[in-house]
């Protein structure tokens, strides 16, 4: 396929779009399904191991087949399986072979599987039964079922950095100068063509000049640690916004990052995440609370793990999956399902909380625990350290804890005794949490537990909560009236009356001179099948993107579509998983939540009798970023860095009285204007989505999963397959 590039002002820069693997992913039902993820699964990935070779797909001619993805291999283990292929032949296990790669470029293969493999040398086919080896070399072929899934093994020129494969090579990722002024032709018009315009949304022309840099918001300096914002007058809504998002390890807390994405350019992945970056350092104990939970791709995704002697994984599997994570958990591991009273229901958060002997890390993201979640999708995580209390502060609470507590006892895991190294044994239970001083928190937690909440537990759940703590919250003049976001990955059967109430809760709150800021206009961001069909991975994105056409097209939606546009965060073909609402005024923001809980009566809770009471069906954990929260002491605390202690920490505060205190959320492509304060606290969120959202036009068709389409897709594959 052609390589996609963007001129600008002063260079060429060679674009390219990665080949993924086919798919074969079937639609399932939701009730089968997490209501966020997808089958599809891409290649492996290690930045940190030394490449060996690639494995080069074929196809029934022997000949590269240009349309599947090339597997590398790595120095020493690797494991190749049906999920890297992004197949659903059950032939082929989840732990088909393993290869062996040594330095000098040979690899030891040996199959996993209970079925045969083949390794082709010249004309010679050795076949390989379960626990066989052999030895491969550079040019053999790999046949992971006799005849099917052929790869051809090529080593890779570490020095040169290119491969010494002979073959006739169409790799997209390596451009050779000669065909640099076709390929600028080519693109140039795909540019002016309508029918290709979806190629290049994110890879579009950029057309301003080096000025546009210093207009970018920077975390990393100044009387609180950011740099204030030049008052420039040009527009600074380009595509690479976010490649100015640099900020300082202690001041994370303040702001969430987006999860790297496989197949991007390198400056849309600044300042993103990955699981290693979570989970690291001496972990005591850890909790991983998801919905989907692959222990293959995680343990490998992330080795450290294995030294995890105590973990408790919160989980929403059943049936097959969950006797897959019974067989392959690490035998100290606990797995713990929480009760769902109501029909319907899921445990769909997603957080982690890590016990160092420093402290706990307390993490809420987006994003399964699979492959597919942490690599190809657009996903958000937060994440803050925070100090065991001393011990004469061990009675003082805060909001915060008693939220997470809270909301951990909901979960109802039995006690676990856990050896703690120097710190001793512990009981583990909800309340064990309640040891660690949470005053420096930055967000405030909204959570919802399955249930008919009355009385005081009215307030505590779902959108109740969230329009509790707005209620008690001031906010500047711009934000009367301002319109709302709503941007999701699932969406569930709605209706006029639960909308209505939906946006009272998300439009409560008042400005600094008590006026109340008024209903909100909603709009909802929701890929189109445009969208989906150009994105990353074709139509296979939309498998989790389920949105079925009975409450797509209801005519009552059809207001509020808006457009999925991420040209600052380099995202439009990186399918959104990630879920975020907010309240907004051009690129200012009053409010910004993100969270795990999707579009749904199951999610948010609808009230019933009267109001006084709200029903609820699933787990949901999300974090609520405020203005008013960075007004008080914020600090610097890690648990992993051995550079700060909860003894000697920087700390700031603001005066939460002067002009001067005023803290302010912002895009990433917010610019000070003349009338206001450069002295204020800017605090950039990098919401990967344009704001003002664009509404659907005549043409554009919000995505239903349940829906045939013929158009074929950037890998010619129509829906469903």
């Amino acid at each position: 396929m052609a390589s996609l590039l963007q001129p600008t002002s002063f260079s060429i820069r060679v674009r390219t779009r990665v080949n993924y693997a086919k798919t074969n992913v079937s639609c399932l039902p939701v009730h089968k399904r997490d209501h966020s993820s997808s089958c599809f699964r891409l290649p492996k990935m290690s930045g940190d191991r030394v490449k060996i070779g690639l494995l080069v797909p074929l196809n029934n001619g022997q000949e590269e087949d240009g349309m599947l993805a090339k597997l590398p291999v790595f120095q020493g283990d690797n494991v190749i399986g049906r999920n890297d292929l992004g197949t659903t032949d059950k032939r082929v296990s989840r732990k088909h072979i393993s290869l062996n790669a040594m330095d000098d470029g040979s690899v030891e293969v040996v199959v996993e599987g209970p079925n045969p493999a083949i390794v082709k040398s010249g004309v010679q086919r050795n076949k390989l039964g379960p626990k066989n080896k052999t030895v491969m070399v550079h040019g053999d072929v790999l046949e992971l079922i006799p005849g099917k899934h052929c790869f051809k093994y090529m080593v890779v020129d570490c020095d040169k950095q290119t491969s010494v494969s002979k073959m006739s090579s169409h790799d997209p990722l390596e451009v050779k100068e000669a065909s640099v002024e076709r390929t600028l032709s080519t693109v140039k018009r795909k540019w002016q063509d309508p029918e290709h315009e979806e190629f290049v949304q994110d890879e579009v022309p950029n057309k301003l000049s080096t000025e546009a840099v210093n207009k970018s918001v920077t975390v990393n300096s100044g009387q609180s640690g950011y740099k204030k914002l030049k008052k420039e007058s040009a527009s600074i809504d380009s595509l690479e916004a976010i490649c100015q998002f640099n900020v300082q390890r202690d001041k994370l807390p303040l702001t969430f990052r987006l999860l790297q994405v496989q197949g991007l350019p390198e400056w849309a992945n600044t300042s993103s995440v990955k699981i290693r970056d979570v989970i690291q350092g001496n972990v005591l104990f850890a909790i991983l609370s998801n919905y989907m939970v692959d222990l293959d791709w995680l343990l490998s995704a992330c080795p450290m793990l294995k030294r995890i002697s105590h973990v408790l994984v919160v989980h929403g599997e059943s049936g097959g999956a969950l006797d897959q994570m019974s067989k392959t958990k690490p035998s100290s591991w606990i797995l713990h399902k929480p009760p769902l009273p109501i029909s319907y229901g899921t445990h769909h958060s997603k957080a982690m909380i890590l016990v160092y002997p420093r402290g706990v890390r307390i993490v809420v993201h987006t994003a399964n625990l699979i492959y597919v979640d942490w690599n190809n999708k657009t996903q958000g995580l937060w994440m803050q350290d925070f100090p065991w209390k001393d011990e004469k502060d061990l009675n003082k609470q805060s909001a915060f804890e008693n939220d997470l507590v809270e909301y951990l006892e909901a979960l109802k895991w039995r006690p676990l005794r856990a050896n703690l190294g120097s710190l001793g044994n512990a009981n583990i239970t909800a309340s064990f949490f309640g040891r660690f001083d949470y005053s420096s928190a930055t967000v405030r937690l909204i959570a919802s537990i399955p249930g008919y909440h009355q009385g005081p537990k009215l307030n505590k759940w779902g959108h109740m909560k969230l329009k509790t703590i707005l209620k008690e919250s001031k906010f500047e003049k711009e934000f009367l009236g301002s319109p709302l976001v709503y941007q999701f990955s699932s969406l569930g059967s709605l209706d006029d009356k639960w909308m209505t109430e939906l946006s009272l809760s998300m439009s409560s709150g008042t400005s600094d001179d008590g006026i109340p800021l008024g209903l909100g206009k909603a709009q909802i961001i929701w890929p189109s099948v445009e969208d989906v069909r150009c994105s990353l991975e074709g139509y296979a994105a939309g498998s989790c993107i389920p949105g079925p056409q009975k409450n797509v097209e209801k005519d009552i939606m059809r207001k509020y579509w808006s457009r999925w546009k991420a040209d600052h965060t380099g995202r439009c073909r990186a399918m959104p998983h990630i879920k975020t609402y907010t309240r907004y005024n051009g690129q200012s923001l009053a409010w910004f939540l993100l969270t795990s809980a999707n579009l749904s009566k199951a999610a948010w809770g609808a009230l019933q009798k009267n109001c006084s009471q709200i029903m609820i069906r699933s787990y949901e954990l999300g974090v609520l970023f405020l203005p008013s929260l960075i007004r008080k002491q914020c600090l610097g605390f890690s648990c992993t860095d051995d550079s700060s202690s909860s003894r000697d920490l920087e700390k700031y505060e603001l005066p939460s009285t002067s002009e001067e205190g005023k803290t302010k959320l912002v895009t990433l492509c917010w610019q000070a204007n003349e009338s206001e304060e450069l002295s204020s606290e800017i605090v950039p969120l990098p919401v990967p989505y344009k704001l003002p959202p664009e509404p659907y036009t005549s043409k554009d068709v919000p995505w239903s999963w349940d829906r045939r389409y013929h158009k074929p897709d950037v890998y010619g594959n129509v829906w469903p397959h």
